[in-house]
């Protein structure tokens, strides 16, 4: 016989644990079958009932215990159950007790009653079915009147907000029969098109202020206001609509509640007064009383410095030294970056371990916790680049366990308490932030909404009816009702961003493809940065723009169903380029997440040590949750005691207990340590049927000998036994633990020799160190991925796809004659005959360079846009000193993270020098190599390739009387920036501080990336007219060691007017100290191109030039000479 449990969700009524506790123990039933009861099983493992649940593959059979739904909608979501009951009293033999969780007690009996229907005591199972079919009738006349009699409730809802988690509340709202409209206010693209009861307000102008929503309250008269954003609770709207509008519930708390979230010092103090676990922490209210204390530590005592009001989610900094810890006390006190949220602020120190987003239903008395979450904050993959609002969420987070989900309810639940004895209940959703610490969780922050990304993945997992729990929390009432949550499903949410996010990005895209991505099974588009313009076409209005969630009975499952919509989504520019962004590593960790070992011995547990320190070393992907033992002085608990607090160690007694009792209430433990496979170390015990059913396949044990030889034997006496049946060697074996002793699979074998004379002592001494390192090489086989992608190599091929349609419309502007500047194939194609060259007399030229340190500026200041015209610019400007026209580029791109937003920056400064140069971008290479270049590094080369007629390669017939003719720079170009970094670094400036030689720049940074000058265009038209004799491009060691590249043995230049020194370089020779000899060697000090003139074209050539806008220089002239090649004839001004 088996008993089945339908419909307790998250309750596990003690009388009902009595009763299956009873019913097993006594072998009325063999088994309990759980159908939306998921804390049932947890519940019956515990002390006083120790019980083990089982048969769940049974049918619906023999007695059948059935919670009456606590509402109308439950009894309407889930009627067929009620149908499946009253069918089993019609129909069938079984014993149906119905219990009713309002009274807290069977319908028509006593626990009693039910065990004595189960001995077929007709009378007893009659009254039952009578009173369960009463119940059941009393359930229709309700739904009856609410599916369609003259009392239909059909609530008016108002959700405040506009974004993703306002669009989420609201779906989740109108799934309720009770709800018959939901008016977003002001809602989004996404809310006013969902359809069907969700509406966006009309007349309110995009406003959600005090005064608006109290308007629209009255004007719809709605029954329930539910507030999204943290901003209206702190601006006192629940307050202001209980003075307006005193009869509708307002789900949120009050302006004092709020304060939880709008001051961390208020909360800090908090959490302090009450004994909530918290980092250390010190207030400041004054700068230089924050920084004195900073001094005051020690220089590894490393802390996060916060400001304490509403920063808009940006206002916590995490500095990894004293010094940027007082940088950043600065940053928020004295430079005001997060404005008045900065007048005080919270030093506290720094926790390790993963965070955790948990969020709780608080009704003013208590709290009941949601499912934990957890998020990515980070824009790019690996958790790289900028924070932001949240990139995605998944949910149940396995890093919060079961032990831990009661302590951070515990948090919550007190917080609720203490706030209401101050006079300030608190009513809505509390969103404990939460770092999962070695000695357990710790809170970081509360916030007094729901989170985003969280709301958009932990709502679509929950079952019941979100009005009722609202209305039970604005009523005190939230222990009238069960919250329950989809059993055996998970839910990834990946947020699709506009590119640029969280910096400056685009709006008005399109937005394609959300039609076929919700109809991706398991998928819902979940809007917020969208709105519809005039022709009702969706666009992006907003950084985060959607959230595409997807559930599944696994992570992989949800992520599937998430990232196989997104695929059909695009964010279209007026180009027709992409320009969304999302992260294609959500949830990654989960996927990979270590195995939850859970240890039961006896002894001293010497076979654990490998394991732990396997486990320590990464060698075993796995990690030790918690050590039982039914021994109270065993070493092994000392074991478990080293590894934290956060690993259960826990001694059971075994005194007056059934084997399957002291096993039930093992599994207990291990089960709220959220260990997930079982070893068995020196374990002293035989374990019940029941153990093994529960842990089938999920429990190994060591033997010491080669099973199946000397099975069932444990210590010595095994050693002896192998040596008396004159075995030539022994050892020891892991095997599956079953019913049958020692009789289950094995999974690894370790043998030694015995040797002549052996004693059963010496045999042991022997095999005893091989069983930690076979347990260590048996759990390989469970824990560790199976499948390793180029993502887990830190490699995004989706992020390179991705960049390549971002750029192509920048390098197909590139087109000239000869090439059409397209991307995808393996080559570029370049045709010389289209661009005029005769193949017989032309000449390639080929010319590369990079941009050297100046990158490490640009990547400083997170400005990219330049440096691709400097690529450009040092190898073009190279190339036609030879005389020649370049023709394409190509260029190359390495980095350790693929940014593509950055990437694309810095292609599309390179697609700029193109077309200044007028050769075709015709092709690239990316390269993502984690290994080689740290997080946010990126290097770049560039290769030009030109032609040339054969009889007008430069040099070419310089000689005495030429004259030099000076090209203007724009600045530093692109050499020298080792030692210009030095020189900032010197004087204590950075790339933010005002420029010292340049006024009208904002900053130096901004002056020092000023790009190369290209000159190409500006001299195509002397080299067709064979004005010059030979060129010069004044790079990396200035004038005195390029010029002379162009001149023959026995020419010397001699520089005559040699203009002024522009002011950059006289700040670097000033604050450098070097002669006019050093810094000619190291700048180009103004002039970036030297031109080698025929005596008789000067004044054409000059003409020409000013024609192109360049600044020319009489820069001197050729004469016959040994030795040094360019000689000064002034001093630099």
């Amino acid at each position: 016989m088996v008993a089945t449990v339908i419909g307790f969700g998250g309750r596990a009524p003690s009388k009902v644990l009595e009763l299956l506790s009873q019913a097993v123990s006594s072998e009325k039933v063999s088994g309990v079958k759980c159908v939306r009861s998921q804390s049932i099983p947890n519940a019956l493992l515990r002390p006083p009932f120790r019980t083990f649940c089982a048969g769940n593959n049974a049918a619906l059979n023999d007695l059948i215990v059935y919670c009456l739904p606590t509402s109308v909608s439950e009894y309407l979501s889930f009627n067929s159950e009620a149908n499946e009951v009253r069918s089993a009293i019609l129909s069938s033999d079984a014993v149906v007790a119905v219990f009713d969780a309002k009274c807290d007690d069977f319908v028509g009996g006593t626990v009693q009653d039910v065990i004595s229907a189960l001995s077929n005591e007709d009378a007893k199972k009659e009254m039952l079915a009578s009173a369960a079919i009463q119940a059941l009738s009393s359930l229709d006349m309700m739904a009856s009147t609410q599916i369609s009699g003259p009392k239909k409730q059909a609530d008016t809802v108002i959700v405040v907000g506009s974004g993703g988690r306002e669009h989420a509340l609201a779906v989740a709202l109108a799934r309720s029969p009770i709800v018959g409209k939901v008016i977003c206010c002001p809602g989004n693209g996404g809310t006013a098109v969902e359809g069907g009861k969700i509406t966006n307000a009309e007349g309110v102008n995009g406003k959600q202020d005090n005064d608006t929503v109290i308007e629209l309250t009255k004007r719809v008269r709605a029954n329930m206001v539910v507030v999204g954003p943290e901003q209206p609770l702190v601006d006192g709207i629940v307050d202001a609509m209980k003075v307006a509008c005193p009869d509708v519930r307002v789900f949120g708390p009050s302006k004092a509640g709020a304060e939880l979230e709008a001051s961390k010092a208020f909360t800090k103090d908090f959490l302090q007064q009450y004994g909530i676990p918290t980092a250390r922490f010190r207030t400041f209210t004054k700068a230089e009383e924050a920084i004195a204390y900073v001094e005051s530590l020690d220089e590894n005592d490393r802390q996060v410095v916060k400001a304490s009001g509403l920063a808009a989610g940006k206002g916590v900094l995490i500095p990894t030294s004293k010094a940027e810890t007082i940088a950043a006390v600065k940053e928020i006190m004295s430079d005001k970056s997060f404005g008045s949220a900065g007048d005080t602020c919270v030093i506290e120190s720094f926790m390790t371990g993963p965070e955790a987003s948990c969020l709780a239903f608080c009704d003013g008395k208590t709290a009941i916790l949601m499912p934990a979450a957890q998020d990515h904050k980070r824009a790019l993959d690996n958790d790289q680049g900028l924070n932001t609002g949240g990139m995605g969420a998944y949910a149940p987070a396995p890093v919060v366990t079961p032990s831990m989900h009661k302590e951070v309810e515990a948090m919550c639940i007190k917080t609720v308490q203490k706030m209401a004895e101050r006079g300030t209940p608190y009513v809505g959703v509390l969103y404990a932030g939460i770092m999962c610490t070695p000695n357990g969780p710790s809170m970081l922050e509360y916030n007094c909404r729901f989170g985003d990304p969280e709301t958009q993945v932990v709502l679509p997992l929950l079952e019941t009816d979100l009005y009722e729990i609202f209305t039970a929390c604005c009523d005190g009432a939230l222990d009238s009702i069960d919250i329950r949550f989809k059993e055996n499903t998970c839910a990834a949410t990946v947020v699709c961003a506009a590119s640029g996010y969280p910096e400056s990005y685009p709006k008005g895209m399109e937005i394609t493809g959300i039609k076929e991505a919700n109809d991706v099974k398991g998928v819902k588009v979940y809007h917020a940065g969208t709105s519809l313009d005039g022709n009702s076409v969706t666009r992006c209005s907003g950084g985060r723009v959607l959230a595409v969630t997807g559930l599944g009975s696994s992570f992989k499952g949800a992520l599937d169903a998430s990232y196989n919509a997104i695929r059909h989504l695009d964010f279209v520019g007026s180009n027709n380029e992409s320009l969304m962004h999302y992260r294609t590593d959500i949830a990654k960790g989960v996927l990979n997440k270590k195995l939850r070992i859970g240890v039961l011995g006896s002894t001293r547990g010497t076979a654990l040590l490998p394991v732990i320190e396997a486990c320590a070393s990464g060698a075993l992907h796995a990690e030790i949750t918690a050590v039982v033992s039914n021994k109270k002085d065993a070493q092994i608990l000392d074991k478990g005691r080293a590894l934290g607090a956060t690993v259960t160690t826990k001694f059971i007694p075994s005194k007056g207990l059934s084997r399957a009792q002291y096993d039930a209430e093992c599994s207990a433990a291990l089960v709220e340590a959220g260990a997930e496979f079982i070893i068995l170390v020196g374990y002293m015990r035989i374990l019940s049927k029941q153990f093994c059913e529960f842990w089938s396949g999920r429990c190994i044990n060591v033997h010491p000998s080669l099973l199946p030889k000397h099975a069932g034997g444990m210590d010595l006496a095994v050693h002896q036994a192998a040596i008396d049946a004159g075995d030539e060697e022994s050892g020891c074996s892991i095997h599956h633990v079953t019913e049958e002793v020692d009789g289950g699979p094995v999974i690894v074998q370790k043998s030694v020799k015995i040797e002549k004379g052996e004693t059963a002592e010496s045999l042991k001494a022997k095999v005893q160190p091989l069983e930690g390192k076979a347990f260590v090489e048996a759990l390989q086989k469970y824990c560790g991925k199976t499948v390793i992608s180029y993502a887990d190599a830190g490699v995004s091929i989706d992020a390179g796809n991705q960049l390549v349609e971002i750029i192509k419309p920048a390098c197909k502007s590139t087109r000239r004659a000869g090439c059409d500047a397209d991307l995808g194939g393996f080559g570029g194609l370049f045709d010389l005959a289209a661009a005029g060259y005769n193949s017989d007399d032309t000449i390639l030229i080929g010319a590369t360079d990079g941009v050297g340190t100046k990158l490490r500026i640009a990547q400083a200041t997170k400005k990219h846009d330049f440096v691709g015209i400097d690529l450009v610019a040092m190898c073009v400007n190279d190339l036609i000193v030879a005389g020649g026209e370049p023709l394409f580029f190509l260029d190359y791109y390495a980095t350790g993270s693929l940014d593509v937003n950055e990437a694309a920056a810095v292609v599309r400064g390179i697609a700029e020098g193109c077309r200044q140069s007028g050769c075709g971008l015709i092709g690239g290479e990316t390269a993502e190599m984690p290994s080689m270049y740290s997080p946010g590094d990126y290097d770049l080369a560039g290769f030009s390739v030109g032609a040339v007629h054969r009889d007008r390669i430069l040099p070419n017939g310089v000689a005495p009387g030429n004259v030099l003719l000076g090209l203007s720079s724009s600045g530093i170009h692109s050499n020298g920036f080792s030692l210009v970094r030095k020189l900032i670094e010197k004087e204590g400036l950075t790339y933010d501080s005002p420029c010292p030689w340049d006024s009208n720049c904002e900053s130096i940074g901004d002056s020092l990336l000023t790009p190369t000058k290209i000159y190409v265009k500006a001299c195509l038209p002397l080299l067709k007219k064979q004005l010059l004799t030979g060129m010069s491009h004044i790079t990396g060691g200035g004038l005195l060691e390029n010029l002379p590249r162009s001149l023959p043995k026995g020419i010397v230049a001699e520089i005559t007017g040699h203009p002024e020194l522009p002011p950059v370089f006289k700040w670097m020779q000033q604050v450098s100290g070097l002669d006019d000899h050093e810094i000619l060697r190291t700048f180009n000090n103004g002039v970036g191109m030297v031109l080698i003139v025929k005596s008789d074209k000067v004044a054409e050539a000059k003409e020409i030039l000013k024609d192109a806008g360049e600044v020319v220089y009489d820069l001197g002239v050729l004469v016959e000479g040994e030795g040094e090649q360019v000689i000064m004839k002034h001093n630099l001004q």
